[in-house]
């Protein structure tokens, strides 16, 4: 990294550090290097990354080491040894690390490169979903990345994708001898990576095969058509593609994944998914997971600023340097809970973030009593409990508590703030 490529990376740490600690997430760095077992169990053992991209070696005292090659499954580690699961859920954390890949170096691709990423761990709720993503979103857009989709799936639940995956093998065992070798080698282990491949015989084949979209049980279905609408409430455009598949094991349900058209053939930008069963395979209690990693120099790349500067007037910090400042808003749903009170919540919470006030909101599935605890924890000034169309206001410090209007709430708060 030379000179002025610093000034670009650190512009960007930036805009990230505002954005995502505006929105609760809290700064982890772990370890350059972990336990393989780590990674041959989280990530799986039957994954590119595993099998052939990993920098692998032996101590001194004869464990088997390996450089990080992505930023989920140690986070998820460090979640599990440090007693996370005793804090308030959904813990939300957030990195900026370099990671390590055997594989051809290209522009915007290195064996060394970093990456940014966010994770939120201990909650199911289709919101943290939307939020992740309306935060990678916010990012990319921040940062000026060019030309930017995003594509949308569901993997739906391990059982889900275990019958499914049978279907998926009998139809390339029945194509078998038009398929490239290395997906072939795979049919067993990792038949889903074959909608990746660039090979010609294998696309033809994969027109014809079963999407796994198709096949989503009632639960995985209604969990996708909620993050669907929270994204839609949002102003988030998506296309929903059933090849997408992500290339790691432990993806549940939701995945996604920015491109950019700037970047060419090789056009991913950034991406994630939830990883509901990553806790327990890792030796923890059944946890739910739902994170995101970005490439920082697929970004500038895709920004057209890697070899220059990012425009050091956009580089401003919002006051959000420190992950203890105080949330302006807090969105807490009344009860009994609808998914109409989730979609203006959440509506309310984009509003609230684009008008530059930190705001959160309710994703915990705690009681109204427990969610107004958290938001006194967060050391809320504001906090709205909010219902499809009115909700109450409560000033923390005040007191004071009114009835408006759900669209009323952010203009409210700004009011409110200004006043000070």
């Amino acid at each position: 990294m030379l000179g002025e490529q610093a000034e670009s990376r650190s512009a960007l740490e930036v805009r990230a550090r505002a954005i995502l600690q505006g929105a609760g997430y809290e700064r982890i760095e772990t370890p350059a290097f972990e336990a393989t077992e780590l990674f041959a169990r989280g990530v799986g053992e039957a994954t590119d990354i595993v099998r052939k991209e990993m920098f692998t070696f032996e101590d001194a005292g004869g464990r088997s080491l390996t450089l990080r090659p992505e930023g989920t499954a140690p986070v998820c580690r460090a979640y599990l040894e440090h007693g996370m699961h005793k804090r308030r859920q959904p813990v939300k954390l957030w990195y900026l690390s370099s990671f390590f890949r055997h594989e051809r170096a290209q522009a915007g691709r290195y064996r060394q490169f970093w990456q940014l990423g966010a994770e939120a761990i201990g909650s199911d709720d289709p919101a943290v979903d939307a939020e992740t993503i309306v935060l990678l979103s916010s990012l990319l857009a921040e940062v000026g990345v060019r030309d930017v989709r995003l594509r949308l799936c569901s993997l739906g639940s391990p059982q889900t994708r275990g019958e499914y995956r049978e279907r998926l093998q009998a139809h390339l065992r029945s194509h078998e001898s038009s398929l490239a070798p290395e997906v072939r080698g795979r049919i067993e282990a990792n038949p889903l990576r074959a909608f990746d491949s660039e090979h010609e015989g294998t696309r033809r084949v994969m027109r014809s095969a079963p999407r796994l979209l198709e096949h989503l049980d009632a639960g995985d279905r209604a969990h996708f058509e909620a993050v669907r609408e929270l994204l839609d409430d949002a102003g988030i455009a998506y296309e929903i593609d059933s090849t997408l598949v992500r290339g790691l094991d432990y993806y549940t349900r939701t995945v996604f994944e920015f491109t950019s058209d700037a970047l060419g053939a090789q056009s991913g930008v950034g991406g994630g998914g939830r990883y509901d069963g990553l806790i327990e395979l890792l030796g923890g209690s059944p946890t739910p997971g739902v994170g995101w990693a970005a490439g920082i120099e697929r970004m500038l790349l895709a920004s057209g600023s890697s070899g220059g500067t990012l425009d050091s007037e956009r580089s401003r910090d919002s006051g959000t340097g420190s992950a203890a400042a105080p949330v302006e808003l807090f969105l807490a749903r009344a009860e009994p809970r609808s998914a109409a009170d989730r979609r203006t919540a959440f509506a309310l919470l984009c509003a609230a973030r684009s008008a530059g006030l930190r705001a959160q909101m309710e994703l915990g599935g705690r009681s109204l009593k427990g969610q107004l605890s958290h938001a006194d924890a967060l050391g809320a000034r504001y906090v709205a409990i909010v219902s499809e169309r009115q909700a109450s206001l409560r000033d923390m410090q005040e007191g004071r508590q009114e009835e408006i209007a759900s669209d009323a709430v952010v203009h409210a708060v700004l009011r409110g703030l200004r006043t000070l």
